[in-house]
């Protein structure tokens, strides 16, 4: 039996798209997780479920506990995340509305713990230094991007995110300054997520929901967050569709991985 980690909550904490649903307080040696786990059935899926800001969005993003978050589900015996999180678009190319499935990251935080291995036990073999050419599954980013093209919604095949600490937005040479380096999409979560991901073995993919276009456009204002939020909301139903969709091919690769 596979079981699925899914990081986010907003639209897929609805109990009615849960069934046999069950919630599961936890500890972890990292500290407290950001809510506790929700388990059950989704889309024929074994599924557990952490709302990565809590359940009412109490926590900022600097105050979100990865490493508790990712132990909790390695722990109860998740195989693979996935993650969902709204992003800004640092490209004409990606517009609001769009649906992206990342395969590259850059990690541009400075105040979160981004590893688990603290010490190593003596003697360099000992070492641990976690590959990261590839962080993202490509396996994952296969299925999302097919089934989301089947579906008919506009979503993109990878592209590389940048995680800025937050929870203020960017200033306009910031922004550019993101272009210059290479990012496609700017948000304030998925970094150290996948990094921690790695670490303990579990493939991870993200659908990231393009809300705005930071503020390195010129010819338009930038976005309040109340016009945010409302994008957003628009985009849950999307990602809602496509996660109830792809599910059962991810958790088919995961039980023949």
């Amino acid at each position: 039996m596979s079981l699925i980690g899914i990081i986010g909550g907003t639209g897929l904490d609805d109990p009615h798209l849960l069934t046999d649903s069950s919630d599961r307080e936890v500890t972890t040696p990292y500290g407290e997780p950001s809510s506790s786990l929700r388990l059950g059935a989704l889309a024929g899926c074994n599924v557990a479920m952490i709302a990565r800001h809590g359940r009412r969005h109490t926590l900022p993003p600097s105050r979100i506990n990865s490493r508790a978050n990712l132990y909790a589900l390695k722990d109860a015996g998740c195989t693979h995340v996935l993650a969902t999180a709204a992003c800004g678009s640092l490209r004409d190319s990606l517009g609001r509305g769009d649906l992206v499935v990342p395969d590259q990251f850059i990690d541009f935080t400075r105040h979160r713990a981004t590893t688990f291995f603290e010490e190593f036990e003596p003697g360099i073999e000992n070492a641990r230094h976690t590959p990261m050419a590839d962080p993202f599954d490509s396996g994952m980013i296969e299925i999302l991007v097919r089934t989301g093209r089947g579906l008919k919604l506009p979503i993109h095949d990878g592209g590389v995110i940048m995680t800025m600490e937050g929870p203020r937005f960017s200033t306009r040479a910031e922004s550019n300054m993101y272009r210059i380096w290479g990012a496609d999409l700017i948000n304030m979560t998925v970094a150290p997520e996948v990094i921690l991901a790695n670490e303990l073995g579990m493939p991870y993919a993200a659908i990231a929901m393009v809300t705005d276009y930071d503020s390195w456009k010129t010819d338009e204002p930038p976005l309040s967050f109340k016009e945010i939020i409302a994008v957003f909301q628009d985009n849950i139903e999307k990602v809602t569709r496509l996660i109830l969709a792809a599910l059962p091919d991810i958790a088919s690769s995961a039980r023949n991985g």
